[in-house]
């Protein structure tokens, strides 16, 4: 087997896991538990590549989506990065976890097509948040005057 992993098999691993991914949307209830072991196995990383540094943005924006506060995301982009983060959290895929910085490379190079597939769609996320936080700094302001 070929265990090089570039740009293209990246996207396909992402996509090999279409199915698992639609079935983890519907149940709340892994659908958590998967997330928290996502935040704690980015808590047990020794460096943060630029690409894992994006993993709290793409869990937050799958926990809003869950929640039903932000709804434009595309099916297709909520797919693909919940299937990059099962990929991220599985120890055994193209590149074993338990080898040395290779074994994360991979994991850097999945997140890092996965972010390059879905960034407009982050971006909007981002600024939909941004401005969630700018309206709630109003209103604070604004009951303070009171």
């Amino acid at each position: 087997m070929n265990s090089r992993l570039n740009k293209k098999r990246a996207l396909e691993e992402i996509q090999k896991r279409f199915k698992k991914a639609e079935a983890l949307l519907k149940d709340d209830v892994r659908m958590e538990s998967f997330l928290e072991k996502i935040e704690k196995k980015i808590k047990w990383i020794p460096f943060l590549a630029q690409e894992f540094k994006n993993i709290p943005t793409m869990v937050s924006m799958v926990r809003s989506y869950l929640r039903g506060n932000y709804t434009k995301i595309p099916k297709r982009t909520i797919l693909a990065i919940v299937s990059a983060l099962i990929y991220f959290l599985s120890p055994i895929d193209v590149v074993p976890d338990w080898i040395p910085l290779l074994g994360q490379l991979d994991d850097a190079i999945v997140i890092a097509s996965c972010w390059n597939l879905v960034n407009k769609d982050v971006e909007d996320y981002r600024q939909w948040k941004l401005g969630l936080w700018k309206d709630l700094r109003r209103s604070w302001f604004l009951e303070s005057l009171k």
